[in-house]
C-alpha cells in the first residue's frame, strides 16, 4: 500500500492503450483479467471478518429528542475515533427516490460505449464518465465504470439536471431530474450528519453545518460488472476519500471492505440504511481527531454491483481549518490551512488517492511554499 507521489501531472495520466475503450462490455468478455487489472497481492488480501460499525437511529435526531441525541453522538464519535465508518437508518431520504437513482444508473451505464463516452471525463477534472480509469492511469485499475458530477445549491439553478440535458439530451432529462432531487436529499442529510459531528466534538453545534452550507460536492455512480477472476482484480483499489463525507447507498450484493486493526473487513449492507465515513477534509477539519480509513470495493464473478456515493465537499475557495478549541485539546496543528480546490487539484493531477493522500499532501503543500519564498 506504498504511496507514489507523481512528479509532474503529465506522469498521473496513462498513454491511451489499443485495447479501446474500456467499459463494461469490454470487461465481461474478458476470461483472463487484463495485466493492466492485476492488484498486487497486499492489496488482494481477502476479507473474513465483518466490521463492527455501529447502526446510528436519526429518527430521535430529527425529533429533537436530547437522549436519542446524545446516544447517537457517543455511537458516532466512537466509531469516528476508531475507523470513521458506520451506518443510517431513518435518515429522511425517501427510499423511492433511491429506488429510482437506482434505475437511472442502469439507464446510462447500458447505452453503448460511444454513447458514453459523450460526457467523457476531461483530464485533470473530477466530473464526466471513466471507464477504469484507463485515461488516467495504466496499472492497477479499478473494474467498475463511474459517472461524476457536480452538485452545489445556486438559487433556482438545477446544476445536476442541467449537465444531463445539455450533454446526454432530452432523453435524460428525466434522469437529470432525478439526480437533481438525490442530491438535495443527500446535501440535507449530511448537514445534519455534520451538526451530529459538531456535537461529537463538543464545537458549536453549527459550526460545521454552516462551514457547508454553500458546498461544492461530487456525485459518483458506479458500476462494478461481473470478473471471472475476482481474486485477482479490485473494483476499487484501497484509498481514503480525500473529500469531507461520503454517503454511500450501496446494493445489497456487498463488496465495500474497510481496513480496520490490521486486516481487511467487509462492511455488510443492510437494506435501507446508508453508509458513512469521514474523508480525509474532515479529518482536517477535526485537526486529525477523526479518522479517514482505508477502503476498498472486491467484485465478484456472479453478480454486478451498484453503488451511488455522494462526497460532501467545501466550496472550492474556502480555507479548511479546524476550530480553535481542537487545536487547543490537542495542543497543536496536525495539518496547514489548504482549499478544497488544492487538495483536489492534487488528487486529480499529481497523486493517486490511498491511505497518505493528507500527509503527502500537506508535504506537498509545504515544499510549494518554501519555493515559493
Amino acid at each position: 500500500m506504498a504511496s507514489i507521489l507523481l512528479s509532474s501531472p503529465s506522469k498521473l495520466h496513462a498513454q491511451q492503450t489499443n485495447r479501446g475503450p474500456i467499459d463494461s462490455s469490454f470487461l465481461q468478455r474478458q476470461t483472463r483479467v487484463p495485466s493492466g487489472f492485476i492488484w498486487p497481492e497486499a492489496d488482494l488480501v481477502a476479507a473474513d471478518e465483518e466490521l463492527d460499525e455501529p447502526l446510528i437511529d436519526l429518527k430521535g435526531f430529527f425529533k429533537g429528542d436530547g437522549v436519542a441525541i446524545e446516544n447517537a453522538a457517543k455511537l458516532i464519535r466512537a466509531s469516528c475515533l476508531s475507523h470513521g465508518f458506520f451506518q443510517v437508518t431513518n435518515h429522511g431520504v425517501d427510499t423511492s427516490l433511491i429506488k429510482l437513482a437506482d434505475d437511472h444508473l442502469d439507464q446510462f451505464f447500458n447505452l453503448p460505449v460511444s454513447e458514453k463516452l459523450r460526457v467523457k471525463r476531461v483530464p485533470g477534472s473530477p466530473w464526466g464518465y471513466s471507464g477504469s480509469h484507463a485515461d488516467r492511469f495504466s496499472t492497477k485499475l479499478p473494474w467498475k465504470e463511474t459517472l461524476s458530477f457536480g452538485f452545489h445549491d445556486n438559487g433556482s439553478e438545477k446544476v445536476v439536471a442541467d449537465f444531463f440535458k445539455s450533454k446526454l439530451g432530452d432523453s435524460f432529462k428525466e434522469t437529470g431530474k432525478v439526480y437533481q432531487k438525490y442530491c438535495e436529499a443527500m446535501k440535507s442529510l449530511a448537514l445534519s450528519i455534520m451538526e451530529l459531528l459538531a456535537i461529537t466534538l463538543g464545537v458549536k453545534r453549527l459550526h460545521y453545518k454552516e462551514f457547508f452550507e454553500d458546498a461544492h460536492s461530487i456525485m459518483r455512480c458506479n458500476y462494478y460488472p461481473t470478473c471471472q477472476e475476482p481474486s485477482l482484480s479490485l473494483g476499487t483499489g484501497p484509498h481514503c476519500d480525500p473529500t469531507s463525507l461520503t454517503i454511500l447507498h450501496q446494493d445489497q450484493v456487498g463488496g465495500l471492505e474497510v481496513f480496520v486493526n490490521n486486516k481487511w473487513q467487509s462492511v455488510r449492507p443492510i437494506q435501507g440504511a446508508l453508509v458513512i465515513n469521514i474523508g480525509d477534509t474532515f479529518t482536517a477539519l477535526s485537526n486529525g481527531l477523526y479518522k479517514s480509513c482505508l477502503h476498498r470495493a472486491s467484485v465478484n464473478a456472479v453478480k454486478e454491483r451498484r453503488s451511488l456515493a455522494f462526497f460532501l465537499c467545501p466550496k472550492d475557495d474556502k480555507v479548511v481549518k479546524p476550530p480553535e478549541e481542537l487545536v487547543t485539546e490537542v495542543g497543536t496543528r496536525k495539518y496547514p490551512d489548504f482549499t478544497w480546490a488544492k487538495l483536489l487539484g492534487f488528487t486529480q493531477n499529481h497523486y493517486r488517492a490511498d491511505e497518505s493522500t493528507l500527509q503527502q499532501f500537506s508535504k506537498f503543500t509545504q515544499s510549494e511554499s518554501k519555493s515559493v519564498n
